[in-house]
């Protein structure tokens, strides 16, 4: 008799038997906000950039324009949000 994939009640699926894992959720904050670059690395948009700009010289405002890459650290951390990212 062949193996073959059986789904049960939650969703879950057993082949040969094993239980998989559930799917995991993307936070959907996570996914709004940030994007992945091709290498891997995760890209956000600048900080300051919303209001009380009149206080901030021009070099600032220049400076915060379009989006950063994020550090090594806030980037493992972000990745755990999306599962799922390629």
């Amino acid at each position: 008799m062949p193996w073959r994939s059986v789904t049960l009640l939650e969703g879950r699926t057993s082949v040969r038997g094993e239980m998989s894992k559930y799917k995991l959720k993307t936070k959907s904050g996570a996914k709004k906000r940030f994007k992945l670059t091709a290498t891997g690395k995760i890209k956000a948009g600048v900080a300051g950039k919303r209001h009380r700009l009149i206080s901030h010289n021009s070099k600032y405002i220049r400076q915060q324009r379009g989006t950063a890459v994020l550090s090594e650290a806030d980037a493992r951390i972000i990745k755990s949000y999306m599962p799922y990212a390629k």
